[in-house]
């Protein structure tokens, strides 16, 4: 199955195959809106906020995303799976090391 993931203050739309991350359809896309650094579900960088569809999680590092947040819809692109058509925001941002946005 394909479900479309819509960025909506971008207007950006990339079709995701059922099993592949938000993150990595957006990269096979090449559409780069979503930031992103490690890929793993580790650093953060690549938060979203689901707003519409339904969608599973993988594992993530608490310390970048806690249970609250994710009750209230955020996610990690690079642990987020489709199984439907979602619309999201994007939320993170790439840090330098020392704190300072890029």
């Amino acid at each position: 199955m394909k479900f479309s993931v819509t960025i909506v203050e971008a207007g950006s739309t990339s079709t995701c195959n059922e099993g592949e991350s938000v993150l990595a359809s957006m990269v096979r896309s090449n559409i780069k809106r979503i930031p992103s650094g490690c890929h793993g579900g580790g650093c953060g960088v690549c938060k979203i906020r689901i707003l519409a569809g339904r969608y599973g999680t993988g594992k993530m590092n608490r310390s970048v995303l806690t249970i609250e947040e994710e009750r209230e819809g955020f996610s990690l692109a690079c642990k987020t799976f489709a199984k439907e058509d979602l619309e999201i925001s994007v939320v993170g941002q790439i840090k330098k090391f020392y704190g300072g946005l890029l």
